[in-house]
């Protein structure tokens, strides 16, 4: 699925991001706004909580009859004129796009909604092959003329401040440096009118599929994804095998939930239903794999495939909020990311366990109640298990045995207490003392809290 690169080192990327500190506080208080943004929406639906059980519910329901989904959606696409491919990984699916595209004889795409894309690298491989493809949203088209992936899954280019984006469009578009952001975007729609004019092919992902019906469901505020597929002859729409929903009557459910746990909005700008292809036009759905049902398979982490992409957990995540997107080194950061990828790779991602604070804030604002929390924490047993270092191990094994015994943990306390009081700091604070590498210790007590309370209150406590 992805390329062999380094692995990923979430806290030397973080450290780097925190050095423009100026950067890091203004993309932690945006977040948060939108956290905040996110709650009063919620506060506004007296069901909430309902909502959430019942979606969780629903995902629950369609994975684990995932297989009967597929094939009823299927059938209901095929019946309805839509064309349906199946892609087992990354590489079936740019290879299936690309002999759709050449078939046709197509040489210029516009793009829309969708981060399965970037999880499959689409974009180079169409490039390679003689392809333009444009990303038309305002996000994904910033991040595209910077040659680099969104670091945001809702909001790609949250990281970057106005100037850059001005200096940027001067550069690559040829307009003065200091415009407003009201031109900047004006600039942006006149490029952008002419490429879908000369579109040949519209590529989209994919929010939620129904198999009841064979419809595709796409939410935009942008309506970028709307204009492609409507001017463009074809249209491919791309989504993993995770998004199906079982009946229209479900949709109302995750629609209520999706725009809200995102942007704070009651529904998006647009929501478009696709059931059949209009007349002249050719519609294809490709289904992909690419991991899932690998996933699907694991008792303690399938749970993940119940996301529906809204980028709540990121908003919330103080780790995310200060360390910013490109610390994950993966498609998908944040909390979500970080119990997702290394299901995929769990030799490179396996520091983004690590990457969080336990608080439990992503589980809380999750619209499907997936337990991000205990399974970044299960993430790293199993990661630890596999991946510790062999004096990490030997550490944790001296560990096992020092509170396996009441008198053995009083003792090493001790030894530790007067240790630290008593060494030169050079050793204190030699390489074995990551905590100590970027913080002092606390002042270090001559007696334990438990000898404390005895001497104070005369029991025997043990």
């Amino acid at each position: 699925m992805f390329f062999e690169l380094p692995v990923v080192d979430h806290a030397r990327q973080a450290e780097q991001f925190l050095k423009e500190a100026d950067r890091a506080g203004w993309h932690d208080a945006l977040l948060w706004q939108v956290r905040l943004k996110r709650d009063r929406a919620a506060a506004e639906v007296p069901e909430w909580e309902e909502l959430r059980r019942l979606a969780s519910d629903i995902k629950a329901h369609t994975l684990a009859h995932l297989d009967r989904y597929l094939e009823q959606f299927e059938a209901q696409a095929r019946a309805n004129g839509i064309q349906v491919h199946w892609a087992r990984d990354a590489a079936a699916h740019n290879r299936v796009v690309h002999e759709l595209l050449a078939a046709h004889g197509v040489r210029r795409v516009v793009k829309s909604k969708s981060m399965l894309t970037e999880e499959c690298g689409l974009n180079p491989y169409l490039e390679a092959h003689g392809i333009e493809v444009v990303d038309t949203d305002l996000g994904e088209y910033i991040m595209q003329l910077l040659r680099q992936p969104p670091s945001h899954i809702v909001t790609p280019a949250i990281h970057l401040r106005r100037e850059e984006v001005a200096r940027l469009f001067c550069e690559k578009l040829g307009v003065p440096e200091h415009l407003p952001p009201e031109a900047l975007v004006q600039v942006a729609r006149q490029v952008l009118r002419q490429k879908f004019l000369e579109a040949e092919a519209a590529i989209t992902g994919v929010n939620f599929a129904v198999a009841e019906t064979g419809t595709l469901v796409i939410c935009t505020n942008e309506g970028n994804a709307d204009l492609g597929m409507h001017l463009a002859p074809m249209h491919i729409a791309v989504m993993g095998i995770e998004k199906l929903i079982p009946r229209l009557i479900d949709l109302g459910v995750f629609l209520r939930l999706l725009a809200r746990s995102a942007t704070g909005q009651p529904l998006t700008v647009y929501t478009t239903h696709i059931g059949r292809p209009r007349p002249g036009q050719t519609v294809h759905v490709i289904l992909v794999d690419n991991g899932r049902s690998r996933r699907l398979g694991m008792p303690r982490f399938w749970t993940v495939l119940k996301c529906i992409r809204c980028g709540a957990c990121m908003n919330t995540c103080p780790v995310y909020r200060r360390s910013g997107g490109y610390s994950y080194g993966a498609t998908v950061p944040g909390p979500i990311g970080a119990i997702l990828m290394p299901g995929y790779e769990p030799s490179r991602y396996r520091a983004l366990p690590y990457a969080s604070s336990l608080c439990g804030s992503c589980r809380e604002v999750c619209p499907v109640q997936i337990d991000i929390d205990e399974q970044l924490y299960a993430w790293r047993q199993e990661l630890g298990a596999r991946y510790a270092s062999r004096p990490k191990r030997l550490a944790m094994r001296l560990a096992v045995w020092v509170l396996r015994s009441s008198k053995r943990y009083r003792w090493a306390g001790r030894l530790l207490r007067w240790s630290l009081r008593s060494l030169p700091r050079r050793i204190v604070y030699g390489s074995w003392n990551v905590w100590g590498r970027t913080r002092e210790l606390p002042r270090v007590p001559r007696q334990s809290f438990l000898e404390w309370y005895r001497e104070r209150m005369g029991t025997t406590v043990d």
